[in-house]
């Protein structure tokens, strides 16, 4: 039996057994840390459901893209079919595009509230202002993601998210979201009260931007029900056995949990097989080894019962169909 062996009798509820578990997951979440191979992860997973039967779509909400060369094949802009991989979809949202169309609406927003409020100025000055925000780009692909939610195409969704501090943001917009729109209803509701006291006439004028605002703030309701629905959504934080990966999802897994967010467990991966290591190999590679396993010792004790797999690390990188879908047999392991 080899160590990766031993790990995996020590995980009280696989990966395999966890979604099979809870078979009405439809919207699952993977994160961590840069570079401990969420994409992967992310990319087995939904491999594992297709092969399923189930149509299942893999999206990147990460702007820096990884699926197109995970799959060796374009996937970016549009949902496209993953060759030899039936039932399964693939799709790297283009940001640009998406922010593009952000800047628009609110252009039109913006232009809405100037000629309610009668001031002579600019929409453009206001725009370039509120899309000059770091976060605007995350807010942009939040949109996309929950569109793509909300078509309701697929029977199962699949998402790379970016790194887990932008990962956090982007799933608490639609609490963020629902304060800001209360706030700002309210003080729209203030001024039209005002502004029809004022008037003479007292005819109560239609109101675009306060339209706008009721639906967004029930789009973003529908969206804060969606993630936080432990029957529907799954996130699952992925690892290295190091301490820097663990210090990064120790916090963010709390995190989750405050802001409602189910959380399904922990992935380890590049785990080094102690059993393949000679007594003539080299230093560098036995130290490595220990490490991981004083590291091991820590994931156990903070994540005790949440660690789904154990994953090897493998000779070469998982790049193409072959490599994913071993690597989808790794993770989905009985």
């Amino acid at each position: 039996m080899t160590d990766t062996d031993k790990s995996m009798t020590e995980i009280d509820k696989s990966m395999k057994s966890y979604l099979q578990e809870i078979s009405t997951l439809k919207y699952i979440f993977f994160g961590g840390k840069g570079g401990v191979g969420k994409t992967v992860m992310a990319g087995a997973t939904a491999l594992w459901y297709a092969r399923q039967g189930r149509r299942t779509l893999l999206a990147s909400t990460n702007p820096v893209h990884s699926l197109s060369g995970l799959l060796s094949q374009d996937v970016f802009g549009r949902p496209t079919p993953v060759s030899g991989a039936p039932n399964l979809f693939a799709y790297e949202i283009d940001t640009r595009e998406t922010i593009s169309r952000s800047k628009q609406e609110i252009r039109d927003k913006i232009q809405w509230f100037l000629k309610f409020a009668d001031l002579r100025t600019k929409a453009d000055e206001f725009v370039d202002s509120a899309t000059m925000n770091p976060a605007f780009e995350e807010s942009a692909m939040f949109e996309n993601m929950i569109d793509l939610m909300f078509r309701d195409e697929y029977e199962v969704y699949v998402f790379d998210t970016a790194p887990t501090a932008n990962a956090r943001r982007l799933l608490g917009m639609s609490k963020v979201y629902s304060l800001w729109v209360n706030k700002m209803m309210k003080s729209r509701q203030e001024a039209r009260s005002l502004r029809e006291m004022l008037s003479f006439s007292k005819k109560k004028e239609p109101d675009p931007l306060m339209d706008y605002l009721t639906g967004f703030r029930d789009r973003m309701e529908h969206a804060r029900l969606l993630l936080t629905d432990s029957a529907r959504t799954s996130f699952f934080f992925v690892t290295l056995p190091e301490a820097l990966p663990i210090a990064v999802i120790t916090r963010f897994v709390d995190w989750f949990h405050e802001f409602g967010i189910p959380v399904g467990g922990v992935i380890v991966n590049m785990m080094i097989d102690r059993s393949t290591i000679t007594d003539g190999a080299a230093e560098f590679v036995q130290s490595r080894a220990r490490m991981q396993e004083e590291h091991m010792r820590t994931i156990r004790e903070k994540f005790s019962g949440q660690v789904r797999a154990i994953l090897p690390l493998l000779e070469t990188e998982v790049r193409g169909l072959p490599m994913l879908s071993r690597t989808a047999d790794l993770l989905f392991a009985d």
